[in-house]
């Protein structure tokens, strides 16, 4: 598998990242703003992430996703890896990334990636989306914000 930066020549895969956020209006609004990854598994295109830098020293994860067909394989935790070294290699201070309370899967694999829980933004997703997100028969309210001490991240590799 090879990850590498999405060309400007090239489309972004919209229906992967339509997996990890349902708003097409928030997907373009940061991939306007942000650095879009993408990983190849011979020749298609199987995940992808945005890194965007939101203050100084800080930059965060707003969408990372993996085909349906290609999830449980290890594609996500080494999508992070990469996002992680890019971050520490960028001189940042702090990685961010958030996800729904309904997300079970991906909270438990950013946890095992070394990101802390910080926060949760209560009625996130009912303030900022149209339509009900409902996830593992959980209905996805609340944003849980969490981060990593690149430094500390740095010192332990």
């Amino acid at each position: 598998m090879k990850i590498r930066s999405l060309r400007h020549s090239e489309p972004p895969p919209r229906n992967l990242l339509l997996l990890a956020d349902p708003s097409i209006e928030f997907i373009e609004d940061y991939l306007n703003r942000g650095e879009t990854y993408i990983a190849e598994l011979n020749g298609a295109v199987v995940g992808v992430y945005i890194l965007l830098a939101t203050r100084p020293g800080t930059c965060e994860i707003v969408n990372i996703a993996v085909s349906e067909k290609y999830q449980g394989e290890g594609i996500g935790r080494k999508l992070l890896q990469h996002a992680i070294e890019l971050a520490i290699q960028g001189g940042n201070r702090t990685l961010e990334i958030g996800t729904g309370n309904s997300s079970i899967g991906q909270l438990a694999l950013y946890q095992k990636c070394g990101f802390r829980i910080t926060g949760v933004d209560r009625d996130f997703f009912v303030r900022h989306y149209k339509e009900d997100i409902h996830e593992n028969g959980v209905h996805c309210r609340d944003m849980i914000r969490l981060s990593m001490d690149l430094q500390r991240q740095a010192s332990n590799d």
